[in-house]
C-alpha cells in the first residue's frame, strides 16, 4: 500500500510493522543465546533438583524425633553416616537415628527434615539436637526449581543471563533463536567524509551513520556502512548490492525532493514497493519506508536530529520486529516534566530530547532544547513527545518517555 501524503506516526508504525516478519530461526550454544530472542517455546527436559535435596549442611532427621528439641531439652540421635551432593550413598534414617548431610545431597529415605549444623553438637557417634525441625525444614523438593515438562521460555522472550542458568538446569545446551538482522547503512552526499580522513572545507564527517551503526550494534546487529556520492548510478548499484547481502537497508540523507535528493527515485528504478514517504513527526518528517525484493528499506533524512529520530521511531522498531521482538521499539517509563515542553505545530507529533533526573518518586525529564544538535543527541537519556493536536504540555505533567539509556 503506497502513501504519498504524510501519514501519522501510529499509522506509519502499523503500516511498517505489518510488512515485516521475523527472520528464520537458528540454533546457538546456550552461552551465546544471551540477549537473543527465542524462536520457539522450550520445556524442561528434567527435574531440577532431580531429587529432594538438602538446603543446608546439617543432619537429616525424622521430624517427630526432634519436635520438642531445644537447649533445655536436647535430643540424642545415633549417627549412621554421611551423605554428600552427587554421592551414591543411600543410608536410611529411622526413628532415633540421623545422617550427616551436606548442602545439595539427596535426602535419605525415612528423613523428612534437616536440622542445621549450628543447632547440633557432636559427641562421638552421638548427635545432640538442640532445636526442632518441622517436616520439610531445609529441604528443596524435587523439581522445585524446574519441573519436568514445564515451559521455561516462550517464543519472543529475550534471554537474560539468569535465564541461561534456568535453561542449563532444565537440560538445554542449544537454543533456537531468531537470527540477528544484518543491516546496511548508506550515507549519501558529496559533502560526507569518512571519519579518520582529512576534512576539506565545506565537508563534514559521517556522524549520522556512525550513530545509527552504534545503535544497531547495541542490539547485536552486524552493520555495513557505506558512503556514496550524489551519483544516481553509484547509489543504485550500492543499494542493489547491499540489499542482496543484508537483511535490511537504511539510507541516510537525500530523502527529500531537492535536485540531489535522489534516494526515492533510485529506489523506484530498482522496483521497490513504497509504503509511505513523509510522516507527521518533527524532527524526521522526510522518513520513508518500503520493501525491495522482500527486504525492508528505510529512508532517513540527513539532518542529525531528523536522522536519529526517524531511526528511533521507525527504523529501529522495524529492525527489532525483523529480529523477533514481540514489542519492538524503545522501552518507555513515566516521567514528570521539569518544565513546559513546547512544540511548533499542532498537526504533527513533536519529539523532545531530554535528560533524566532520578531523585524522587518519579524520574524528572529536563528538556535539552537550546543545546547544539549533536550535543543534545549525545547527552539525551530519554525522548518525550507532544502528540498531534497539542503544542504545549505543562511542567509537572506526568507523561510517557522513551528511554535511551
Amino acid at each position: 500500500m503506497t502513501r504519498y501524503l504524510p501519514v501519522g506516526l501510529e499509522e506509519a508504525l502499523s503500516l511498517m510493522l505489518e510488512q515485516i516478519s521475523p527472520l528464520d530461526a537458528e540454533e546457538v550454544d546456550l552461552i551465546d543465546s544471551v540477549d537473543r530472542i527465542a524462536a520457539d517455546d522450550l520445556y524442561a527436559a528434567v527435574n531440577s533438583p532431580s531429587v529432594d535435596a538438602s538446603l543446608k549442611d546439617g543432619y537429616a532427621v525424622v521430624s517427630d524425633d526432634v519436635k520438642d528439641a531445644g537447649p533445655a531439652n536436647p535430643v540424642r540421635l545415633c549417627l549412621k553416616g554421611v551423605m554428600a551432593a552427587g554421592g551414591l550413598e543411600d543410608i536410611e534414617v529411622s526413628s532415633g537415628s540421623t545422617v550427616r548431610i551436606l548442602t545439595g545431597a539427596k535426602i535419605p529415605a525415612g528423613a523428612d527434615a534437616v536440622v542445621s549444623e549450628e543447632f547440633v553438637r557432636r559427641d562421638g557417634e552421638t548427635v545432640i539436637v538442640l532445636n526442632f525441625a518441622e517436616p520439610g525444614r531445609n529441604i528443596l523438593l524435587k523439581g522445585s526449581d524446574v519441573a519436568l515438562n514445564s515451559r521455561i521460555i516462550s517464543t519472543g522472550d529475550r534471554l537474560s543471563p539468569g535465564m541461561s542458568g534456568i535453561l542449563a538446569a532444565s537440560g538445554h545446551s542449544r537454543i533456537p533463536c531468531v537470527k540477528i538482522p544484518s543491516t546496511a547503512i548508506v550515507a549519501t552526499g558529496d559533502e560526507v567524509v569518512a571519519p579518520g580522513k582529512p576534512l576539506p572545507d565545506g565537508k563534514l564527517y559521517a556522524s549520522n551513520i556512525t550513530t545509527l551503526g552504534a545503535w544497531c550494534r547495541r542490539y547485536g546487529m552486524k552493520t555495513t556502512l557505506r558512503l556514496v556520492k550524489d551519483d544516481a548510478d553509484e547509489l543504485r548499484h550500492t543499494i542493489e548490492t547491499l540489499s542482496s547481502e543484508t537483511d535490511a537497508v537504511i539510507t541516510s540523507g537525500g530523502a527529500w525532493t531537492g535536485d540531489r535528493d535522489m534516494v526515492a527515485r533510485v529506489l523506484e528504478r530498482l522496483g521497490w514497493r513504497q509504503v509511505f514517504h513523509r510522516i507527521r513527526i518533527g524532527p524526521g518528517k522526510a522518513v520513508g519506508f518500503g520493501m525491495l525484493n522482500g527486504k525492508p528499506v528505510f529512508i532517513l533524512p540527513g539532518g542529525p536530529p531528523s536522522n536519529l529520530m526517524g531511526f528511533l521511531q521507525i527504523a529501529l522498531p522495524g529492525l527489532l520486529k525483523l529480529g523477533g521482538y514481540l514489542n519492538p521499539g524503545l522501552p518507555t517509563a513515566a516521567v514528570r516534566l521539569a518544565d513546559d515542553i513546547v512544540g511548533s505545530h499542532d498537526d504533527w507529533t513533536q519529539f523532545i530530547f531530554g535528560m533524566i533526573e532520578r531523585n524522587g518518586e518519579l524520574p524528572v525529564f529536563h528538556s535539552l532544547r537550546g543545546k547544539s544538535r549533536l550535543r543534545s543527541m549525545a547527552e539525551a537519556m530519554a525522548v518525550a513527545a507532544i502528540p498531534e493536536g497539542r503544542t504545549v504540555i505543562p511542567g509537572g505533567s506526568v507523561v510517557p518517555a522513551q528511554i535511551l539509556e
